[in-house]
C-alpha cells in the first residue's frame, strides 16, 4: 500500500515491463501499478484520460503505424467492457494504406467511423453492436454516413454481419449491457424496442432502458432494464430497484431485470 503523499510510481507516466524488469512482479503483487494496456502499465492512483491513453499507445505502436479495431476505439474514448470480454486492450495497428485516418495528438489512428465500421464487421455480434452503440453515443461518427460509407466495404469479410450491425445500431444505448440484450431481444423475434422510454409518475420520472410501449399484455406495458453487477448488487442497490419496479408496477409496467448470467451464463 501507498504511504501518504507517496510520490506516483515512475513520475505518474506509463511505462513498459522493459523499463522495469526486476520490480515489475513486485509492484503487480502488492497493487502499487495496473497494466493499462497489453505491455503497458501505470500507478494504480492516476486516472484515466485520453491524454494517459495516447502516452501508453505511443510506447508501443510505430510511429509511422496508424492505430484500429479495439486499439483505435479505445484510443477515440470508448470504455473497454463495450469492446470486449476482456478488459484489456491489445494494441493494434497496421502499415497498409487507409484513406480514413485522423490523428490524435500525433497518434495517426483510424477515424471515428472507419474504427465502427471495422469493429461492426470483426468483433462477435454483441460486442459489435455494443461497440458502434458506443462509438453513436459518443457523437464522433452517425449512423446514416455509416451506412452510406459501409459500401465500400462489400465482399469484405464480415461485411453482412456488419450491415446487420448498422441496421440495429442505436445511440440511444445507455450502457453495454443495453445494447446485448436489445441484440437478445431481435435475436428472439420480438422486434425492435425503443429505448430510453420516459415514464412519468405522480412525483418524479422514470426512464426504461428498453421498452415495448405499444404492446400492452394483460393490460400492462412491458420494460426491460439490464441491471450490471456494478450497480445492482448491494443489498441497497437491490432494495431500492424493487421499489422502483414497484413504483412502475402501479404505473401500469411490468419491468423484467435482467441480470449479466441471464445474457452470458454463469
Amino acid at each position: 500500500m501507498f504511504q501518504y503523499d507517496e510520490p506516483y510510481y515512475f513520475a505518474g507516466i506509463p511505462f513498459t515491463a522493459r523499463q522495469v524488469p526486476r520490480k515489475l512482479a513486485w509492484l503487480l503483487g502488492r497493487g502499487l501499478i495496473r497494466q493499462l494496456l497489453k505491455g503497458v502499465y501505470i500507478d494504480v492512483r492516476v486516472r484515466d484520460s485520453p491524454q494517459l491513453r495516447c502516452d501508453a499507445l505511443r510506447l508501443v505502436v510505430p510511429q509511422d503505424a496508424v492505430v484500429r479495431g479495439r486499439a483505435a476505439a479505445w484510443l477515440h474514448g470508448i470504455d473497454t467492457t463495450a469492446l470486449g470480454a476482456e478488459d484489456l486492450i491489445q494494441p493494434e495497428w497496421t502499415h497498409q494504406p487507409i484513406t480514413e485516418v485522423v490523428e490524435v495528438d500525433g497518434i495517426r489512428v483510424t477515424s471515428p467511423a472507419a474504427t465502427a465500421l471495422g469493429l461492426a464487421m470483426q468483433l462477435p455480434r454483441p460486442f459489435a453492436l455494443s461497440a458502434v452503440d458506443a462509438i453513436l453515443r459518443s457523437g464522433k461518427a452517425d449512423r446514416w454516413a455509416l451506412r452510406a460509407a459501409s459500401a465500400a466495404y462489400e465482399g469484405h469479410r464480415g461485411y453482412r454481419q456488419g450491415q446487420t450491425i448498422l441496421r440495429y445500431a442505436d445511440r440511444r444505448a445507455a450502457s453495454p449491457g443495453d445494447s446485448w440484450l436489445r441484440l437478445r431481444l431481435l435475436d428472439a423475434g420480438f422486434g425492435t424496442p425503443d429505448l430510453q422510454v420516459r415514464v412519468d409518475g405522480p412525483s418524479r420520472v422514470y426512464r426504461l432502458d428498453l421498452a415495448y410501449p405499444d404492446r400492452p399484455v394483460d393490460g400492462k406495458w412491458l420494460g426491460l432494464e439490464y441491471d450490471s453487477d456494478q450497480w445492482h448488487s448491494t443489498q441497497k442497490q437491490q432494495l431500492r430497484d424493487e421499489t422502483r419496479r414497484t413504483e412502475l408496477d402501479a404505473l401500469g409496467w411490468h419491468v423484467i431485470s435482467v441480470r449479466r448470467t441471464d445474457l452470458w451464463g454463469s
